[in-house]
């Protein structure tokens, strides 16, 4: 997992009229909290928000705060993430500051590697989850979970308890939950068979 850094201010003010004015000078609202700490109103530069969170570590990316007083050198994992609709652009963020030491529930994507058995037989590869649920402390959050499928052949299928994952690691979930599959050879000659029968 990557460590980003960011430049933070504390805001003496809130409320909408403040925080128009904010993003319209390259900033944006947000409040940092977390476990033994009262929230804090911050605001955060645009630009470095947008890199902090690029890559595919994406919104899972440990971020060092700089500057905010107290909240100087604390790291912190974008919590959420408000954006507007249309232009893209940050309307709110929210930073939770998170202890190294303690696990934490994440949202990971998956990256399928290979080309399956069961497409080269003409089946069709079926990606049921596009993303996990993983638990872990945070110096070991993946950037991705990678499930190689080339060994996949049709009608058969690789589940959560298949994916063998860093010691540490543990993803949540029905163990029997199929995250990729192959479909089609198998079924559409099934089907053509019941049609010539008939």
């Amino acid at each position: 997992m990557q460590q980003k850094t960011i430049s933070i201010e504390v805001r003496e003010k809130t409320g909408k009229g403040i925080a128009r004015k904010l993003r319209a000078q390259g900033g944006v609202p947000g409040v940092v909290y977390g476990k033994g700490i009262e929230p804090v109103a911050v605001s955060v530069n645009a630009k470095e928000l947008a890199a902090a969170i690029a890559g595919e570590g994406g919104r899972n990316n440990l971020i060092a705060l700089q500057g905010g007083g107290n909240l100087n050198g604390m790291t912190v994992i974008v919590a959420d993430l408000k954006k507007a609709a249309l232009q893209g652009t940050f309307i709110s963020v929210d930073l939770h500051k998170i202890d190294l030491d303690a696990k934490v529930r994440v949202h990971v994507p998956v990256s399928v590697v290979g080309t399956a058995a069961g497409v080269k037989e003409g089946g069709m590869l079926d990606i049921v989850m596009h993303s996990l649920d993983l638990e872990c402390l945070p110096t070991q959050i993946p950037d991705h979970v990678e499930v190689d499928v080339t060994a996949l052949a049709i009608g058969h299928s690789i589940h959560l308890g298949d994916l063998t994952l860093a010691a540490g690691v543990k993803v949540l979930g029905d163990p029997k939950a199929s995250v990729v599959s192959i479909h089609g050879k198998a079924q559409e000659t099934e089907v053509g068979a019941e049609a010539e029968a008939e």
